[in-house]
């Protein structure tokens, strides 16, 4: 669990219009007696995903997102993806989409068809953007496929959104 005042120094590593500076990734390390901060959210994150303590999972996201991420990362991500006990499905699909796996598939394409309460007021469906964008840059054929599915979708938006994605795989990188 993450103490009130670790809860300070990780919010403090958010970048914002009054406070460029991010914090102080140091102070959390030292807070944490360690110097491996990707190590650090991972495990933040996966107590966070245990307890569901979505204030937690937020934080554990702060600290992925300063010090860095890989791989290990992806069972708990695709374990938040659908859950309805937290506010940040958009990162999450963000960050399934920058690590651009064939295994994030599946959640991706969920990210399509389901809007969590929270986001329930956005027509735009920024998530099932956003879902979209990552399968697009996901490479392999169970991105194109979960693409070629969406083309049947009854939401217009969702059917233009994924065409443009299959057209620009379609065309492969730019010379």
């Amino acid at each position: 669990m993450v103490t009130p005042e670790a809860r300070k120094l990780i919010r403090a590593l958010v970048y914002t219009p009054k406070d460029r500076s991010g914090g102080d990734p140091q102070a959390v390390l030292d807070y944490f007696h360690t110097d491996d901060g990707a190590a650090l959210g991972l495990s933040l994150l996966g107590d966070a995903v245990e307890r569901k303590d979505a204030t937690e999972v937020s934080l554990a996201l702060t600290v992925c997102g300063r010090f860095g991420y890989d791989e290990q990362i992806m069972p708990l991500l695709i374990e938040l993806e659908p859950a309805d006990w937290h506010y940040v499905h958009e990162t999450i699909v963000s960050l399934l989409g920058k690590l651009k796996s064939p295994k994030a598939v599946d959640a991706l394409y969920h990210a399509t068809q389901w809007v969590p309460e929270h986001l329930d007021y956005d027509e735009s469906r920024a998530l099932a953007s956003k879902a979209i964008w990552a399968l697009g840059g996901t490479p392999g054929p169970e991105a194109t496929e979960a693409l070629t599915r969406l083309l049947d979708d009854r939401d217009e938006m969702l059917h233009e959104w994924a065409a443009a994605q299959l057209s620009k795989r379609s065309e492969g990188p730019s010379s």
